[in-house]
């Protein structure tokens, strides 16, 4: 589940799947992986808004949520 600002929450399918695949491949918690991320959850037949503003949001989530699976996996969560 997604929480954006505005207390809107989202489900997605398969992010725990791609969040796994982009840590097993070393992706680094920056924009570029955001995007790839939004690309696989497309591939997954999740609706992400095609609006410029709402990608933006949906990338800097992402990447928030990203980071905080990246630092629990490398033992900085504890």
């Amino acid at each position: 589940m997604l929480n954006f600002f505005d207390d809107t929450q989202v489900g997605v399918i398969g992010l725990d799947v791609i969040m796994a695949e982009l840590y097993a491949e070393g992706r680094k918690a920056i924009d570029e992986t955001a995007e790839e991320i939004i690309k696989r959850l497309e591939v997954k037949n999740n609706y992400v808004p095609s609006s410029d503003r709402v990608r933006k949001e949906y990338a800097y989530v992402l990447l928030k949520e990203y980071r905080t699976y990246v630092k629990e996996r490398s033992g900085g969560g504890r």
